[in-house]
């Protein structure tokens, strides 16, 4: 069966360089690369014809795009059975190409959920990416839902299930993904099918981020559950526990105590192996920048989150739902 990768840029520059290096280095080589472009106004376009000389890209445009539209854009002109799609930025496992495709050629599965991991520049980025990404321990691969930098289907799946879905600006590989499991029940998991990208490397950066995520969880009525918990979490009991210790009582200080030992325990055992070898006043900071993570993310999540719930309901007013 032939492959074809599939990936959209926008103003990448040079930045998408170690990506298509990668894809040099594959153990099996895509058919055809196929990479839609959002309309650069850098010297994207330059760089991508340089690689043709050793890649099979074929380089279309689709000016002002949604990652969504570019990925149903590249997916469409694709020519293979199987899609494995990525993002600009990030670098591929040497078997990435090889390890997506090889269980739906076998017919094991029909999608193949493939793994991502942090590739830290700085010692902010070492403890952003132990805050926030899961190790691959912690995951069920029954049920994980892969990003879209690191995934293979075949391009009748994508046709059965309209595609990504367009109307969606930020958590669109999510709602791509749950409509996949429910066409097609079960995901094949490649670990060694790997996609490192890098954290984001300051708190302002990360908190558009997660804000823009949230915003999309509202869009597309996303994790409500988590949400309400977080909101519960952060205007009753806080305010609760923090009356107590107003209040001298020890009880107070106890039920705090345990709240930040749970909420900064995970992402510590994560960072603790990847910071042995640092100063002591360089751990001290590393972990000290643990609950900072947690809470701005949280702050994002808690504000962009309605934002994206009022979008959704201003569709409705205007008789323009967006799929459920």
């Amino acid at each position: 069966m032939q492959v074809s990768v599939i990936c959209t840029v926008l103003n990448e520059g040079d930045a998408i360089r170690p990506l298509l290096d990668s894809l040099i280095d594959q153990t099996r080589q895509a058919d055809e690369i196929v990479i839609v472009d959002g309309g650069s106004t850098d010297h994207t376009v330059e760089v991508l014809t340089e690689y043709m000389s050793w890649l099979p890209i074929k380089l279309e445009t689709a000016e002002g795009a949604n990652i969504s539209e570019g990925r149903n854009v590249a997916i469409g002109y694709a020519q293979g059975e199987i899609i494995a799609a990525t993002d600009a930025g990030v670098v591929l496992s040497p078997v990435w190409v090889e390890e997506l495709a090889r269980p739906i050629e076998e017919g094991s599965a029909k999608v193949t959920a493939g793994w991502f991991e942090s590739d830290p520049y700085t010692d902010f980025e070492v403890v952003m990416g132990a805050t926030v990404l899961p190790n691959l321990s912690e995951i069920d691969p029954e049920t994980f839902l892969p990003s879209s930098r690191s995934i293979a289907f075949l391009k009748s799946e994508w046709a059965a299930i309209g595609g990504y879905p367009e109307w969606l600006d930020y958590c669109e590989d999510l709602i791509f993904d749950i409509n996949l499991k429910d066409q097609v029940e079960a995901f094949a998991f490649a670990p060694y099918a790997v996609a490192w990208f890098r954290p984001r490397g300051s708190i302002r950066s990360f908190y558009k981020q997660y804000y823009l995520y949230a915003r999309g969880d509202g869009k597309a009525n996303l994790w409500a559950k988590r949400h309400l918990i977080r909101y519960l979490t952060y205007l009753v009991a806080v305010p609760i526990i923090g009356r107590m210790i107003w209040r001298a009582r020890w009880y107070g200080w106890i039920l705090a105590a345990f709240g930040v030992v749970a909420y900064c325990y995970r992402p510590a055992t994560r960072l603790w192996p990847l910071t042995r070898g640092w100063s002591p006043p360089g751990q001290v900071r590393a972990f000290a920048l643990i609950p900072i993570i947690r809470l701005v993310g949280d702050v994002a999540k808690m504000i962009g989150y309605p934002v994206g719930l009022w979008w959704r309901y201003q569709q409705k007013d205007r008789d323009n739902e967006p799929p459920a």
